[in-house]
């Protein structure tokens, strides 16, 4: 998780209360830096200052929510016991932050509020990873009826040819047998290659039985 604060002194008392969970702490000094580091690494949450010099904690959210990789991380603003209000909560949840802590900080609403949301991003993490493995199962079945429709062509392909062979005359068997054996063979090299391209642990997206226009976005 990112943890994002001007003073270091709160960024250490943080991270000894959620020392606990067993996660990984990242620290960010300013806005400017917290957006760097999301732009670098996946976080399951954004623990987030409201007052800093410079870009505060709510153009900081602003920014975070504005951008396709980041706009579904969860922020939990963080500001001293004095400073809040109605107001402040108001803007904190418009500016897109779930939840909110002050200071001083409660150990045990602090890990508890912080632990579901760490245990929402291990869930998501989990089904993205199920159904990816869902993916690339569908896929290896369709190459699979591929790679069987394709042996039955080969077989059909052969016959035909040596029908063509004992009915037509020469020049026109060896035409179409050899349009007909091109088009079985180059069949197969496409199948082959997709087979190649199907890396150990990396699920590929299924392919669609026809090619779809492009469409500007």
């Amino acid at each position: 998780m990112l943890l994002v604060d001007d003073q270091p002194e709160n960024l250490l008392a943080l991270e000894a209360i959620l020392y606990a969970l067993d996660q990984t702490l990242v620290r960010a000094s300013s806005g400017e830096e917290a957006l760097k580091a999301l732009d670098d690494d996946e976080f399951a949450l954004v623990l987030l200052a409201t007052r800093m010099s410079g870009m505060d904690g709510y153009a900081t959210a602003a920014h975070i929510k504005r951008r396709l990789r980041t706009r579904d991380t969860p922020i939990i603003f963080v500001s001293g016991y004095e400073t809040i209000s109605p107001h402040a909560t108001f803007r904190g949840y418009a500016a897109g932050a779930v939840d909110h802590v002050s200071r001083p900080y409660d150990p045990w609403v602090v890990r508890a509020k912080v632990n579901v949301f760490v245990e929402i991003h291990q869930k998501n993490v989990q089904l993205r990873k199920q159904a990816a493995l869902l993916r690339s199962g569908a896929a290896t079945d369709l190459f699979a009826q591929l790679s069987t429709l394709l042996s039955d062509a080969e077989t059909q392909a052969r016959d035909l040819t040596g029908q063509l062979q004992a009915q037509a005359p020469r020049a026109t068997v060896r035409t179409t047998a050899a349009r007909l054996e091109r088009a079985v063979r180059i069949l197969r090299q496409v199948l082959q290659g997709a087979l190649e391209l199907q890396e150990p642990g990396t699920p590929p997206a299924p392919a669609p039985l026809h090619s779809p226009r492009r469409r500007d976005r």
